[in-house]
């Protein structure tokens, strides 16, 4: 659908070239760049990371959609088995000792998009949000494998456990506590699941052991 420009010129804040002279614009858009940022400006809300990996990218997202590849390429999280048929699994989070977590895991093959719905003690309120999407290399970057974006979003719950009577322990640290850190974290995450998927493609190892979610 498309609007008249007279409606558009009614919407406050829009920066186009119909009402914003380019000079005007370019120093809008050196207002916006910096030499340095702060690390609140830049993961405050929002993390995200990306990374190349050599691997086709259909067998990037088999290996992200299957569930017990966390296992493998995640710092953490170990030993995850069914609850129920609908998906939901229930493993260990190591990064706090005895926490449960429970994931369940929404991939779209069509897309290559997979996102892990997680929480911490619980199954009912999945709120810790992983969205991943396989993107092939060869149409943005013009090489074989694949680009993997990876984002997560600061729930208001990283700020406050909701559920503090299913912790393990009361002076158990919160997931939100490790929030600063999770670029950090994830990288090396990013990283490990690089090398695996690397590997075995070089090798010609099967990418997962039990094959992918349908």
């Amino acid at each position: 659908m498309r609007v008249s420009e007279e409606e558009l010129a009614e919407i406050p804040g829009l920066a186009r070239f119909e009402n914003m002279p380019l000079p005007e614009a370019f120093k809008l858009v050196g207002e916006h760049t910096k030499e340095f940022y702060s690390h609140q400006e830049v993961y405050g809300d929002f993390c995200t990371l990306q990374g190349y990996i050599d691997c086709p990218p259909r067998q990037v997202y088999d290996y992200l959609a299957d569930m017990f590849s966390q296992e493998e390429y995640t710092y953490s999280v170990r030993d995850l088995e069914p609850v129920d048929d609908t998906g939901l699994h229930v493993g260990w989070d190591r990064l706090s000792g005895t926490t449960r977590i429970y994931v369940r895991i929404d991939a779209n093959p069509d897309a290559l998009t997979v996102d892990y719905h997680a929480a911490w003690d619980q199954g009912h309120d999945l709120w810790m949000i992983y969205l991943f999407r396989v993107v092939d290399a060869q149409t943005v970057l013009k090489r074989p494998g694949s680009v993997v974006l990876w984002t997560n979003c600061h729930h208001p719950y990283y700020e406050k456990n909701p559920y503090p009577e299913l912790a393990p322990s009361p002076d158990r640290r919160w997931v939100g506590d490790f929030w600063h850190q999770f670029y950090g974290g994830h990288l090396l995450e990013l990283e490990n699941l690089k090398a695996i998927l690397e590997y075995r493609h070089r090798m010609g190892i099967p990418i997962t052991a039990g094959g992918a979610r349908p």
